[in-house]
């Protein structure tokens, strides 16, 4: 079994709108490149990665850059390694592992900031509205 371990290197964040404002409606785009790949000597990979988030309109911006360094049984490695040089996408452990990490990280950032947060938070029904009904009215024979 892989194991990931993530280590952020550099954060980078910056907020552009005049905190006296009200923040307008706006749309928060992520990216997370996997930068490379790297075989060592003890049959570990490391996995070099940027986070890049933008707010539109442009109220900051947050880049956070970083490493994830994988151990696992040699043949997971080598499949890991040989799938990258085949140019296809990194196991969805490693994608995982480094969302993870860098998402928590960049909404204690945000916290600072006093920007909304880079991911959608859960919305909570208003107190009048009704929740969908998912069985017909009526009796239920169902144990």
């Amino acid at each position: 079994m892989l194991r990931v371990n993530v280590v952020v290197s550099s954060i980078s964040a910056e907020r552009f709108w005049d905190v006296r404002k009200p923040i307008p409606p706006i749309q928060i785009n992520t990216n997370i490149n996997v930068v490379g790949m790297e075989k060592k000597a003890d049959d570990s990979l490391e996995v070099p990665f940027v986070l890049s988030i933008v707010y539109n309109p442009s109220i900051a911006q947050m880049s956070l850059k970083g490493n994830a360094f994988v151990v696992g049984e040699k043949a997971e490695v080598d499949k890991v390694m040989k799938d990258y040089e085949q140019k296809k996408p990194p196991a969805q452990i490693i994608i995982q592992s480094i969302s993870n990490v860098v998402f928590i990280e960049s909404v204690l950032i945000s916290r600072t900031l006093n920007i909304p947060p880079p991911i959608p938070l859960p919305q909570i029904p208003e107190a009048g509205a009704k929740p969908p009904v998912s069985k017909p009215e009526g009796r239920d024979y169902s144990a």
